[in-house]
Parts: structure tokens; C-alpha cells; sequence
């Protein structure tokens, strides 16, 4: 036949019409993160006794004064002196020595746990005979504001002891290991050695105060070391 066929026409164009060339597509930036939701402070009551973030210190006593915790129980430890604690605060102490025993294998002891306010009342007037109330006032807290009280607070030996009740715990393994790794059991080493004039108490590094792991695991994160501070409340030396 006379007639074109399909193929004599031109070819197509694979420009498009307008005027850009097809290329591999541009890669795409990675969306951002959504950063974390902010530790919520208010989460717990500060000022409630039975609450494991209750902050008392010289300028806030427990409220009543002569709070007596309902849980109380003996966790399976060892004892210099026999005393109980606040069961969530037992059960992570029992978590915490087992730790220790099986990572370092060092063994601790509970010197002093929940103390009621009158077992406080006779503590700090010993101390206040033997030493003076200005002396008392440095490492013993006066009734009614002392943290064992609330039966969320723990003193640890070494055992064998070794520093016991004295800041040279601090440079032994237990010391050491207790600063390290407390926290991620939900304790705080409460009485720092450069945070005297915020908490009101000399260096203690055997006395830790459970505060649960949320909690610890954010004063880690941030490098805060008191609960005076991160929770923006009153503390220091004098007793109001």
C-alpha cells in the first residue's frame, strides 16, 4: 500500500514538555526525632509521708510529725541491727546486694533502717549528749525530720566491716560500688560530700534513701544530686 506505516513516523520524545530531564529522585532527609516528654515532677507528692518522693529535711518535717509507715516489713539481708522497711524499698534493697554479691562480690549489712520517732528522739538526744546539740545537728536529724522515719531510707556497712558510719566508706569497693550502681535500683546517695550546705547534713556515703527507679534514673540522667534541688525546695543547715 502507498500509506505510511506506524513505523516511518518520528520517534516520540522522552523529554517531558517541560523541558526537565527524568533523574533518580532526590533523597529525602531523615525526619527528626520527637524529643522525650519531660519528667513529670509532679507525678508524686513531695510533701506526703507515705509518698517514696516525700523530701524531708531541717525546714521540712514529716507531716504528721510521728508518721508510722503501714508496710513495714524485714527484707532478707544481712543485719547489724535488725530493722525494717518500706516493702518496695525492702525489695529493691534485696535486688541491690544481690547485685553486688554477684558482680563484685561484695557483701553488705544494714546498720539502721526504719526508725520510729521516738527510736529518733533517743538517737538524737545521745548523740546531743555526747557531743553537743551543734555537733548532733550536723549528722543526726532531729525527730520528726530525719528520713528514716519514713522507712524509705537504709545505712550500709561492709562484711566484714570496714568504715563503718565513717566517710572513708566512701574510697573502700562498697562505697564505690554503691555510688555506681544504686541508682539503678531506685536509691539516691542522699548526703553528698560537696552538697552539705543544700541537704543540711555532713557526707554519709553509707545512708542511701530509696526514691524508685524512675526517679533515680532521672537525677543519673541530669546530674542532679539532691532532691532539694531537682524538685526546687527549700533545704540547708537550719531547722524551721
Amino acid at each position: 500500500m502507498g500509506g505510511a506505516s506506524a513505523s516511518d513516523g518520528p520517534v516520540p520524545s522522552t523529554v517531558p514538555s517541560s523541558g526537565s530531564t527524568v533523574g533518580p529522585s532526590e533523597p529525602r532527609e531523615a525526619p527528626t526525632p520527637a524529643a522525650p516528654p519531660a519528667f513529670d515532677k509532679t507525678a508524686r507528692s513531695v510533701d506526703d509521708p507515705a509518698s517514696i518522693w516525700v523530701v524531708v529535711n531541717k525546714p521540712r518535717a514529716l507531716n504528721p510529725i510521728t508518721f508510722v509507715p503501714t508496710d513495714l516489713v524485714y527484707p532478707s539481708v544481712r543485719y547489724v541491727n535488725r530493722q525494717p522497711m518500706r516493702r518496695e524499698a525492702a525489695d529493691a534493697l534485696v535486688a541491690m546486694l544481690a547485685a553486688a554479691r554477684a558482680q563484685s562480690g561484695l557483701e553488705f549489712a544494714v546498720q539502721s533502717a526504719y526508725r520510729s520517732f521516738q527510736t529518733q528522739t533517743a538517737v538524737y538526744n545521745d548523740d546531743v549528749a555526747r557531743n553537743g546539740r551543734a555537733y548532733a545537728d550536723t549528722d543526726t536529724a532531729r525527730p520528726g525530720h530525719s528520713e528514716h522515719q519514713t522507712g524509705l531510707a537504709i545505712d550500709l556497712s561492709a562484711s566484714p566491716a570496714n568504715c563503718s558510719l565513717a566517710a572513708c566508706l566512701g574510697s573502700t569497693p562498697h562505697g564505690q560500688w554503691l555510688a555506681a550502681n544504686a541508682w539503678r535500683f531506685g536509691f539516691l546517695l542522699r548526703y553528698p560530700a560537696d552538697k552539705v550546705p543544700v541537704t543540711g547534713f555532713t557526707y554519709e556515703p553509707w545512708h542511701f534513701r530509696y526514691i524508685g527507679t524512675e526517679l533515680a534514673a532521672e537525677l543519673h540522667r541530669s546530674g542532679v544530686k539532691t532532691l532539694e534541688e531537682f524538685f526546687g525546695l527549700p533545704g540547708g543547715t537550719v531547722y524551721h
